[in-house]
């Protein structure tokens, strides 16, 4: 099965949004039930990740696409509402957002387009990439360290 932007976008909005619903369950069983941490532990960790990865799907779905900054910035930041990512989805389908890949066949000219054409052309080292990036981004926030209150 092909991977169209809609389809990859899609993947990860769902995927996102099933991680906050881990995270949520995690921090009821922590906060007011009060009988274990571990929900939290280990859905804090793989939402992270997740959001990191639909951060990353934002970026270069957006790119591809030619969204507007607007569009771009609100794509971002449905992540951080719970279950946002999926109603942003609909939204942008709604709105004929997707196309096929736009730098999939050439590379343009653009400095934000070469990176994203060299990822689509080259789909195993290109998910190897974003793998990399997400686990960059991922070991940089655990040395930030927890949100407030975590």
């Amino acid at each position: 099965m092909k991977v169209t932007p809609q389809r990859l976008f899609r993947r990860v909005a769902v995927a996102e949004a099933i991680t906050w619903a881990l995270l949520l369950t995690g921090m009821f069983l922590k906060y007011v039930t009060e009988t274990t941490d571990l929900g939290v532990r280990v859905f804090g960790m793989v939402h992270g990740v997740v959001f990191i990865a639909y951060c990353l799907a934002v970026v270069v779905v957006a790119i591809d696409q030619r969204w507007t900054v607007l569009r771009s910035f609100v794509g971002l930041a449905a992540a951080v509402p719970p279950f946002a990512t999926v109603p942003f989805d609909l939204a942008m389908e709604k709105r004929g957002a997707f196309g096929d890949w736009r730098l999939l066949d050439g590379e343009s000219s653009a400095p934000l387009d070469r990176p994203v054409s060299w990822l689509l052309r080259k789909p195993a080292q290109g998910a190897l990439a974003a793998v990399v990036v997400v686990a960059a981004l991922t070991g940089l926030a655990l040395l930030v360290g927890p949100p407030v209150g975590g």
